[in-house]
């Protein structure tokens, strides 16, 4: 073979190997060209429609979110927006970005753009061999980075040189590459379809085809659009560099300076793993959840872990690593996650102990806890008849079960013995030792034989709004509208029945010519839940503990003809079908505001609805009104306790009803039972060894008191004073006379009337 015909079939070689820098779109360009960079014009160059920070400069594909960075030690700062661009100086050579003009080579020259070929021209095949690196050897492909040269055919990888047969070329403002250049070098494969025509690129799962001189190209079948034509160049195959690297999450780095574009071709595995278990003791199985990918989505192909056991024999600090390998041979980098494997959990040790081993009848029994963890936290403690006495001779088993934070448990069982002697009787045991917040049973008929203390009260100002009729709402509407100034107060308590998840909302407005402040002083709100006496014993409770601390207080000004909302504890979750709300709150305004209290779904807006809802009517059972002076002051400055005696509460006699009215029906009305007033009661006067307690009169009851100060239940947890013959302890006076003060409100979902006892304690043996 001739010299010239080498070198021809030489040439031709190169020519399939032809190879062009791409780059980035600085406008939202259609996917599947996403990115490139203007340099057209020497004066600008857009990058991703972000300013260039004059430190690193940093471009991301609308693709994948992956980032270019250019170093700026010679790099100039651009800034782009939509339709104006800042510019400033530039260096000569830059890649265009798809959509600029044609970039001038270093001594200002305009590289030769070459001409399309003849229309139908087949496009270089995957036959066509690569040409040979500088070194002498032929291009494989590698992971690590491809630097590619501005203006030239020269490009690095893995530390060595290849030529490409053509450098870049620059055609209506589109940076195109030969695909079979850039394809080898990345490691994908290529083929022609002579049927469609088409010129597919397959990397793992992914398929790319081009056609000629079609802007579209498809991604695995779906259909994309390029800034440019795919074209034919002298037997060389043309395409958009960036329509290969946002469909093939390639990111590369603009090094301006260099003259370089570096195309990030790490395609190595990635592996992560969680192990299940949030604690890992000694001994248990332990579970690994592994993931794992490959970038360019080959199949993963073998895994090794280090430090991995299925489950440690010892306590201690273990460092686990694992990794995968893809089909290509490639190994992840190793992901590790260190781990504290503890002792393994002992179960707790119940134990308790008793004062004595022999009791009489009605003799006080003191138990002492002493149960142990290896970890000191046992979250539960379960008795089983730990009675304070008994009143039957025999043996008496005790048992005690304790829990662990980790759900083991242990129980411990002891018998005392309770001789035939007798040290108590049942009630005169009961009034002695009850603790204070618990209840105990006696003969309920005896209050009625009680004398009653005969106090006198006086009212402070304060307008009690009660909104509690209808109790069970059946519909959307307004269930209460009222105007009030000075010291107001909210006893709001409902139930949901209308079918739907709702919201209650209290809306003040201000109709005033001046600007008003509504000031709220205290709030006791629970729910939404099923129980109407849990609701209401925690709102009373709540209200309490925010009278003694002060820590709902808060603010809202309204100006003239202003809405706002109020009591918003009210309205942030919503109520669900046959679950019950209950408010207490006061709260202050300097000048008169109108209230609504709505009810609606949950996710209208309050204030447009507010003008379309009706004013619902009562149920006819429960009460509502506006009731002034709800703040009822009782001091009694005679002895109590040297003999039984009752205060009642709520009876309508010796605490007649608050009277007042209902605005929307325009009548008058009584608050039945004088829920929402609070009593403020002293008794300066009580005598020593005096038992205070609590008796419902009017059926069950579950609530609380501040007792000097010290918020008391009545009846511990979620049991209730169930009836007449049942009292709830709240005080007992030592061995002088005091002076006790009780603060008690009806707790919503509950009883009256109500007896507040007092009852000599019998000598102590």
């Amino acid at each position: 073979m001739n010299m010239k015909k080498k070198l021809s079939i030489f040439t031709a070689l190169a020519v399939f190997q032809a190879f062009a820098v791409g780059s980035v779109n600085a406008q939202s360009a259609p996917q599947g060209d996403t990115a490139s960079v203007n340099t057209a014009n020497v004066e600008s160059v857009e990058v991703l429609k972000q300013e260039q920070p004059i430190a690193e400069r940093e471009v991301k594909t609308e693709s994948n979110n992956k980032s270019i960075n250019t170093p700026s030690s010679e790099a100039k700062e651009t800034k782009t927006s939509t339709g104006d661009q800042a510019t400033s100086k530039t260096d000569s050579e830059k890649p265009a970005l798809d959509g600029g003009e044609t970039t001038t080579d270093a001594t200002g020259t305009k590289p030769e753009v070459q001409e399309e070929a003849p229309e139908g021209e087949t496009p270089a095949t995957p036959a066509q061999i690569e040409q040979p690196s500088i070194d002498g050897t032929s291009p494989v492909a590698a992971g690590g980075n491809l630097t590619l040269y501005m203006n030239s055919n020269k490009m690095e990888q893995d530390g060595k040189t290849y030529l490409a047969g053509q450098p870049m070329a620059v055609k209506n403002g589109v940076s195109y590459v030969a695909i079979r250049a850039l394809v080898d070098r990345v490691g994908y494969g290529v083929k022609y379809d002579n049927k469609t025509k088409e010129t597919i690129i397959i990397s793992g799962d992914n398929e790319l085809r081009f056609k000629t001189n079609s802007k579209d190209y498809t991604v695995n079948g779906e259909t994309r659009t390029m800034k440019g034509p795919a074209y034919q160049q002298k037997n060389t195959f043309m395409v958009p560099l960036t329509s290969i690297t946002q469909a093939l999450n390639i990111t590369y780095k603009v090094n301006q300076s260099a003259k370089t574009v570096v195309l990030n071709l790490n395609t190595k595995p990635v592996a992560s793993f969680t192990i299940s278990q949030k604690e890992i003791f000694a001994g248990d199985q332990v579970d690994y959840v592994t993931s794992n990918s490959s970038p360019n989505g080959m199949d993963i192909v073998d895994e090794r872990w280090t430090g991995r056991q299925d489950s440690y024999d010892q306590a201690g600090t273990y460092t686990i690593s694992y990794q995968v390998q893809d089909a290509n041979g490639q190994w992840s980098d190793p992901y590790s996650i260190t781990i504290e494997v503890l002792s393994p959990n002992l179960p707790p040790v119940a134990m308790f102990a008793t004062d004595k081993e022999q009791y009489k009848m009605g003799e006080k029994i003191t138990y002492t806890d002493q149960s142990t963890d290896d970890e000191n936290n046992i979250v539960k403690a379960v008795w089983e008849n730990n009675s304070l006495a008994f009143f039957e001779p025999g043996p008496k088993t005790v048992t005690l079960t304790v829990t662990d934070n980790h759900g083991a448990t242990n129980t411990y069982s002891k018998v005392i013995t309770i001789t035939n002697e007798t040290l108590y009787s049942f009630t005169d045991f009961n009034l002695l030792f009850t603790p204070v917040g618990q209840k105990f049973t006696f003969n309920g008929g005896e209050v009625t034989t009680m004398e009653k203390v005969p106090y006198t009260y006086m009212d402070e100002p304060s307008l009690l709004i009660r909104s509690n009729s209808p109790e069970t709402v059946n519909t959307e509407g307004i269930v209460y509208k009222e105007s009030s100034s000075g010291q107001t107060r909210f006893m709001i308590h409902h139930v949901n029945n209308t079918g739907k998840r709702v919201k209650m909302y209290v809306i003040a407005t201000n109709n005033n010519p001046n600007p008003a402040v509504f000031e709220q002083q205290n709030m006791g709100f629970a729910g939404p839940t099923p129980y109407a006496t849990v609701a209401g014993k925690l709102s009373i409770d709540k209200w309490f503990k925010s009278i003694q601390t002060g820590a709902d207080q808060k603010k809202e000004y309204l100006q003239p003809g202003e809405s706002k909302l109020i009591l918003t504890e009210l309205n942030k979750t919503p109520m669900k079908e046959g679950q019950v709300i209950s408010l207490y709150s006061d709260a202050y305004s300097d000048y008169s505001l109108d209230y609504n209290v709505i009810l609606v779904e949950e996710n209208k807006d309050p204030f447009e609805a507010l003008p379309l809802l009706p004013v619902l009517d009562r149920d006819g059972v429960h009460n509502r009104g506006t009731y002034p002076n709800a703040t009822r002051i009782i001091k009694y400055d005679e002895h109590v306790g040297i003999k039984p005696a009752r205060l009642p509460l709520g009876d309508n006699s010796s605490d007649p009803n608050l009277v007042g009215t209902d605005p929307m029906a325009y009548t008058d009305a009584s608050n039945a039972g004088n829920f929402g007033v609070l009593y403020k009661i002293t008794l300066t006067n009580v005598a020593p060894r005096t038992l205070i307690s609590f008796n419902p009169r009017g059926g069950k009851y579950s609530g609380v008191a501040l007792v000097n100060n010290q918020l008391v239940s009545i009846a511990e947890g979620n049991v209730a004073v169930a009836n007449s013959s049942e009292q709830s302890v709240l005080y007992r006076t030592g061995s002088t006379g005091e002076s006790v003060t009780i603060l008690f409100s009806a707790a919503p979902g509950s009883n009256l009337p109500v007896n507040l006892l007092f009852t000599p304690l019998p000598s102590e043996k």
